[in-house]
């Protein structure tokens, strides 16, 4: 007995054991969830022909609503059933809140305890700036989403049912609503007219206000929401990030709907009334942040807009929250730096607060990997096929800042470039500078310290 005893053991030290960080977790997780939704979809009855879709097609649609983006090659209407529509709806309601989240939030409903590691994987999953609380967080994160989304269906209900019909009406509220909380872009408006998105309600201001509060919302961060709550309308009680948080929504939003005015304004905008103008230049500068419906045509937007749209979809939301893209703390902690390096400021300051130094490493990290991300899809895109330079930039950048906004650029990509635009949806979700520190997660001190040199730069 002892012999056979000492062979278990002998074998159990030869059997390797992997060690996965929390980064790898949280992306294996992410593909895991996209392979089934890929498996559901390819299923015949997902279809409204009832013929199996393309693993390819299958596994596009999956990863753009996981990673809610809401790129498509098939019109989400015209080509999925109720039953494909709702597995999408899942999935975006997963990859919005996160399958730790709301694998956390199942568990304390279920009555278990939450270990140190499942609270290390909320802190990472949610960007956390502390371990403490981020059960209770997790709480509110569900609670909070329900309330939201459920108020923004019963208000687009009320525009839906009387079109549409009761049951029909209150599923469009309630699915639109989702999408639009979670940034992911998806729509059912293929019932009107193909790819159209929300361009039959650009002058509604129940839809734009009530669609443009839900992606604004989500896309404020968790962290925010909890602040919020707490200190509600006390200014000087929020955190530094609330603020900045605030601050930099606010004017990426006016000042991008200002400039979508001046730009559109003998294009799109000719001949429209004020309040038409007002609604479709506040709706084009909220939704590439990074919700992806449109009230416009995209395509037809003059280059200075196409420029203004890239730009807003490159820097995205905030941190911990429903958005993609660098995250407006990012862009705020690089403008910081440029400021104190021209004005010759030994700190990063704001708000009365000295930033860490470590701040600025990581958001120029964030910003130059996404950049050459996308710069280097780009060249795939354009080596592969002979497309269009403006389109391929505003695809690109849609893809890896998970907007879900395009030129229609998709649907003609041939095989190599949808992997190239899974890819970037991929990277733009689980967040690319996670996954390049997923490969080396320890830190690796340096053993012998080179003499330090300068060097010419600008």
């Amino acid at each position: 007995m002892d012999v056979i005893r000492q062979k278990i053991k002998t074998l159990k030290k030869a059997i390797p054991r992997f060690h996965f960080s929390r980064t790898q977790v949280i992306m294996g997780g992410f593909l895991i969830i996209i392979l089934t939704g890929a498996c559901l979809l390819m299923l015949p009855f997902s279809t409204r022909t009832g013929e199996h879709t393309t693993f390819l097609g299958a596994l596009f649609t999956a990863v753009s609503s996981t990673c809610v983006t809401g790129l498509v090659v098939y019109d989400t209407w015209t080509h999925w059933t109720i039953f494909g529509q709702l597995v999408l709806l899942t999935l975006i309601q997963i990859g919005g809140l996160g399958f730790i989240t709301i694998g956390t939030f199942a568990m304390v409903l279920l009555g278990k305890k939450i270990g140190l590691t499942g609270r290390e994987l909320i802190h990472e999953s949610l960007n956390t700036l502390q371990l403490r609380g981020s059960v209770h967080l997790v709480r509110r994160i569900v609670c909070g989403t329900l309330i939201f989304e459920g108020t923004g269906a019963v208000l687009l209900s009320i525009r839906f049912i009387p079109q549409m019909g009761f049951l029909k009406g209150a599923y469009y509220g309630i699915f639109h609503a989702v999408s639009a909380f979670c940034n992911a872009g998806f729509d059912l408006m293929g019932t009107n007219e193909p790819y159209s998105s929300f361009c039959a309600y650009a002058g509604d201001p129940l839809v734009n206000l009530v669609l443009c509060a839900l992606i604004l919302i989500g896309g404020l961060g968790f962290i925010v929401w909890e602040d919020l709550l707490e200190n509600r309308w006390h200014w000087k009680r929020y955190s530094l990030q609330t603020k900045i948080v605030l601050t930099a929504t606010a004017a990426l939003t006016v000042g991008g709907t200002l400039l979508f005015l001046v730009s559109e304004h003998n294009n799109l905008f000719a001949g429209m009334s004020a309040g038409g103008q007002f609604w479709r230049a506040l709706f084009a500068s909220i939704t590439p942040r990074t919700a992806g419906f449109n009230t416009i045509d995209t395509a037809a937007m003059t280059n200075g807009s196409k420029i203004l749209t890239i730009c807003l979809m490159f820097v995205g939301g905030s941190p911990g929250s429903t958005a993609g893209g660098i995250k407006t703390t990012t862009l705020v902690v690089i403008l910081l730096y440029i400021r104190s390096y021209v004005l010759r400021h030994q700190d990063l300051t704001i708000f009365g607060r000295r930033l860490n130094p470590d701040a600025m490493k990581r958001a120029s990290v964030v910003v130059f990997i996404n950049y050459f991300l996308a710069l280097g899809a780009i060249l795939i895109l354009l080596i592969g096929q002979d497309l269009p330079l403006a389109d391929v930039l505003f695809e690109a950048f849609s893809a890896i800042g998970t907007v879900g906004m395009s030129t229609g650029l998709t649907r003609e990509l041939n095989t190599l470039s949808r992997i190239v635009i899974m890819l970037l949806m991929f990277l733009g979700r689980v967040g690319s500078l996670s996954f390049a520190m997923s490969f080396t997660d320890k830190k690796h001190p340096a053993k012998i310290r080179y003499p330090e040199a300068d060097i010419i730069v600008g």
